[in-house]
């Protein structure tokens, strides 16, 4: 019976005024644990002599020194036939003082807490009373964009009455002013944002594409969801003579874990929701602590959910993203098994590893050319069929040559190194584009016009 984070131990009731000092830095860090009078620090029972008095000092200097107020269980209890003073106790009031100071217990030391970590805790505490989502949004020329009001409505399979009833009905005004939420989902001009980048190396910090998003949450869901699709590979099947997508990431598990982190991000934080796509990864970063007594782990093997911001839980669930019993965690680990879920200090993180693409794994084609990205199997196996991407860039050829830049924009994607590599460079290599100068692949000048057996593919294309 050593001591710990959570169990004190003191040889007499000399050391009693100490023992309430470890009585608070405990409550403030895990809520409950024990303070033993009578045993040594090794957790050797020396015992003392134990009076209906003395159970009485203890209780009186509990209740005159701790606040808030506990109460705790003090009992006696024979330790090798020596008797010693059991104090077991609990509270869920944090921050608790010990002589008008509070104090963190840290390994089995108490530390006594500075301004700023007693500020975290109080802010912490009151979070708890009220959701950010609830409380009323204090620029007093806020009004919401009825526009995006009435979309919601539709999406939602709601009536149409009035913006005012429809607001109350959603539950986001409060008297005359607005709640949070409605500025997430109905603003006139939104500062919500997203990042999104591409990196060049598993551990960056090299950018090959970067876009922020700036828009109102559900719309900001599927531009996350849409900038990842495009910057991963793309496979395919067949289902019958119709050629199906087929991410290397589930999309279910990708559209959940996007839906979650602007569910239970922390707003009150002002960092962004964070797309990053490495080589070997895809992260979805969420600011916002898990809530307390939560841990990594219960994430995977409980799959316990919690709301954070229930009126957008709410709102989302009314548009059918998310359901009212919280099964995204489920979802997640059911369509991508090998998902991680990562605390790093203020961040969650998401994390889908990717399927290694090595060239000898690459597909290859009835010419023998290797193609390097799923998106491009285009040949005599798939019965001379073609992705609509891959027919978006043909097209755009169809009559002249084209820059790269138009090339990739004309299948959604951005004019970089990255995108030219996986979704350009397979299309010359399996013979579909050709470039009007060979010898300068790297020229300014450079276009790319069709080869004939793009042709022939296009024009059997129904």
């Amino acid at each position: 019976m050593r001591e710990s984070e959570t169990i004190e131990h003191k040889k007499s009731l000399a050391e009693l005024s100490e023992g309430l000092v470890s009585i608070a830095a405990i409550l403030n860090k895990h809520g409950h644990g024990e303070l033993w009078f009578g045993v040594r620090n090794d957790g050797t029972a020396v015992g003392m002599d134990v009076a209906e008095t003395t159970l009485r000092k203890v209780s009186h200097a509990i209740a005159a020194h701790i606040e808030p107020r506990i109460y705790p269980k003090i009992t006696t209890v024979s330790i090798e036939g020596k008797d010693c003073i059991r104090v077991g106790f609990a509270g869920a009031e944090a921050p608790y003082y010990a002589h008008g100071r509070a104090y963190m217990r840290v390994a089995d030391e108490d530390r006594q807490l500075s301004a700023r970590e007693l500020e975290s805790i109080i802010l912490r505490k009151n979070r708890t009373h009220e959701s950010w989502d609830s409380e009323t949004i204090t620029d007093p020329k806020f009004e919401p964009s009825v526009t995006r009001l009435r979309a919601f409505v539709r999406r939602a399979g709601l009536k149409w009455s009035s913006a005012e009833a429809i607001l109350d009905n959603l539950g986001l005004r409060s008297g005359q002013s607005f709640r949070n939420a409605t500025a997430l989902f109905f603003p006139r001009k939104s500062t919500l944002t997203l990042r999104c980048a591409v990196f060049a190396t598993d551990s960056g910090p090299t950018l090959l594409d970067q876009h922020d998003f700036t828009g109102d949450l559900p719309s900001l869901i599927d531009e996350a969801e849409k900038y990842i699709l495009r910057n991963i590979h793309i496979g395919m099947r067949l289902e019958g003579f119709r050629r199906v997508d087929v991410p290397e990431i589930p999309q279910p598990a990708l559209r959940e874990a996007i839906i979650n982190a602007f569910c239970h991000r922390d707003y009150r934080d002002s960092d962004e929701v964070r797309v990053a796509i490495f080589p070997n990864r895809v992260e979805v970063r969420n600011p916002g602590s898990l809530p307390e007594g939560f841990t990594v782990d219960d994430l995977r093997s409980k799959q316990i959910s919690r709301r954070r911001n229930p009126i957008v839980a709410s709102l989302l669930q009314r548009i059918h993203l998310i359901e009212a019993w919280g099964r995204g965690l489920s979802l997640i680990l059911a369509n991508a098994p090998n998902a991680r879920f990562e605390q790093v200090g203020p961040i969650l993180i998401t994390t889908f590893p990717r399927n290694p693409r090595p060239e000898s794994a690459a597909r290859v084609t009835g010419k023998g050319k290797a193609s390097a990205d799923p998106d491009t199997q285009v040949g005599e196996q798939v019965g001379e069929q073609v992705g609509e991407q891959v027919a978006s860039i043909l097209r755009r050829c169809a009559t002249q040559p084209q820059s790269k830049r138009v090339l990739l924009e004309a299948a959604g994607f951005s004019n970089a190194y990255l995108n030219y590599k996986r979704h350009l460079l397979p299309l010359i290599q399996d013979g579909l584009l050709e470039r009007t100068l060979p010898g300068k692949p790297n020229s300014r000048l450079q276009k790319y016009q069709l080869t004939g057996k793009a042709r022939a593919l296009l024009a059997a294309r129904p």
